[in-house]
């Protein structure tokens, strides 16, 4: 599909993600970009889903809008996680069917795959077994786009696409220490420790699990080269193929800010889902793409816009 000539939205495009899947389009020559905002438009109103549909006339949906959060946030709100998760889905996809849409780009998550997946995580593994406890609500609502958009392709000839692109970071992060993942939590509170002279920071489990991170700019690029060339049912993984223990990363960053203090592990917090690392090949096969920026200088990259953002 030529993407410059169409109308397109993007839900959650003035989020993290969203804005450099903006970007990307911006940079390809796409001029009709409309980014819907929550004011106007809550999508978990059916009403408002069908208002903005008819306000924007849209050929192409890039749906990244979510209601998403780390362990913390996830364990505080698993009802609200799934319900607004779930809603914002079923119906955009259900209108979007309707209104006549020419194409769904759905974007999931890695919390969607089983707690136990063997490693790498494949796609066809993605059914067998539960999803790690503390974000199985939300992971499991996302997982419903996939269910949606499969029966939908089958049943109504709808061309829609689910990609699953894994834990992201990147500058214009959630550095919100209650909302917030991993890398931005730790990189503020290596910051924070640092300009307070602090002696220690403290973080969350006992830093054995391994997670794979892709930079927010690389994940624009494949979602939106998915958009263009890629019209399948299967789901795609998203992501670096690199996996990083999350005690190797800690220190990383603490190099990397600066500090000097001690890191202090709290195990009787959560550690979450043990490994994640995702089997990457078929994003290249289908439609070419490969991460591009290695961890050192996306984290490089991240840390120095916090600095110029918060300082």
């Amino acid at each position: 599909m030529e993407l410059a000539d169409k109308s397109i939205v993007v839900t959650g495009g003035a989020g993290f993600l969203g804005k450099h899947v903006v970007n990307e389009l911006r940079r390809l020559g796409c001029e009709r970009v409309h980014v819907p905002r929550s004011k106007q438009y809550d999508l978990r109103q059916e009403q408002h889903i069908v208002r903005m549909l008819d306000d924007f006339r849209p050929d192409v949906v890039f749906h990244l809008a979510a209601v998403v959060g780390g362990i913390g946030a996830n364990e505080k709100n698993p009802g609200s996680f799934f319900y607004d998760n779930l809603v914002m889905g079923a119906h955009l996809i259900e209108h979007s069917r309707r209104k006549g849409i020419r194409k769904m780009v759905a974007i999931g998550t890695i919390c969607s795959y089983p707690k136990f997946a063997p490693v790498p995580f494949s796609e066809a593994d993605l059914w067998n077994g539960y999803p790690e406890e503390t974000n199985a609500p939300y992971g499991l609502a996302k997982k419903m786009m996939l269910v949606q958009s499969q029966a939908y392709r089958k049943q109504y000839g709808f061309n829609s696409i689910f990609l699953l692109p894994v834990n992201l970071y990147g500058p214009g992060d959630n550095f919100d220490l209650e909302t917030s993942h991993v890398i931005p939590a730790i990189i503020r509170k290596c910051e924070e420790a640092k300009r307070r002279g602090e002696p220690s920071i403290t973080l969350w489990g006992d830093g054995t699990p391994t997670r794979e991170f892709l930079y927010a700019e690389d994940a624009a690029e494949g979602i939106v080269r998915a958009a263009a060339l890629y019209d399948g049912s299967d789901p795609v993984n998203l992501g670096s193929g690199q996996e990083i223990r999350i005690r190797e990363l800690a220190e990383t960053i603490r190099e990397l800010v600066g500090y000097e203090g001690e890191i202090v592990w709290d195990t009787g917090r959560p550690n979450g889902q043990p490994r994640r690392k995702l089997d990457v090949r078929l994003a290249k096969e289908r439609f070419g793409f490969e991460a591009r920026t290695d961890m050192r200088t996306g984290l490089e990259r991240t840390i120095q816009w916090y600095k110029e953002e918060y300082s």
